[in-house]
């Protein structure tokens, strides 16, 4: 084992085996990292078609980052990703998303954000930023909201919401 690997000892900064059950220096007891990773074997430009991430690294200790065409984990990034944490470049769903399409507590989307705070060319949330805004609070164009409702959002909204119905019933 090189120097590279050690790791710190969270109570005196001894650098030691990631595997010892207690610091040699300070007695500290050391967790041991609970992590889990898969990724598939297929891939597609260099990404794996699923990674799935959560935990830290079992030997460094370092937080594992989901990274595919679709990623699950608590930090993920990819085209698809379902994270605490994730950038979704096509959509993503989670509690804190960055992406073209989010559904997350905190979803910052540039096209469709839906979200306690939303942001997107539509958004729709207790807190909504956009063009065609749905909110408690709304901020934008064409803006629905508890001071009022224009007439382009009311529209809009109508006619989104009977798109999303036609595709639920039959």
């Amino acid at each position: 084992m090189g120097i590279s690997e050690l790791i710190p000892c969270p109570q005196c900064s001894q650098k030691i085996s990631p595997r010892a059950k207690a610091c040699p220096r300070c007695g500290h007891p050391l967790k041991p990292y609970w992590g889990f990773e898969w990724k598939s074997r297929a891939s597609l430009g260099g990404w794996p078609l699923v990674h799935v991430a959560v935990g830290r690294d079992k030997t460094t200790g370092k937080i594992l980052v989901a990274r595919g065409m679709i990623a699950v984990g608590q930090f993920a990034i990819g085209v698809i990703t379902i994270a605490q944490f994730g950038i979704g470049f096509l959509f993503g769903f989670g509690q804190f998303i960055l992406g073209y399409t989010a559904l997350a507590q905190f979803a910052f989307a540039f096209y469709f954000g839906i979200g306690q705070i939303a942001t997107g060319q539509t958004a729709i949330g207790q807190l909504a930023i956009g063009q065609y805004v749905l909110g408690q609070i709304g901020l934008g164009r064409f803006v629905w909201d508890t001071k009022g409702r224009h007439p382009m959002a009311e529209e809009y909204f109508r006619i989104l919401w009977l798109s999303v119905k036609s595709l639920l019933i039959p």
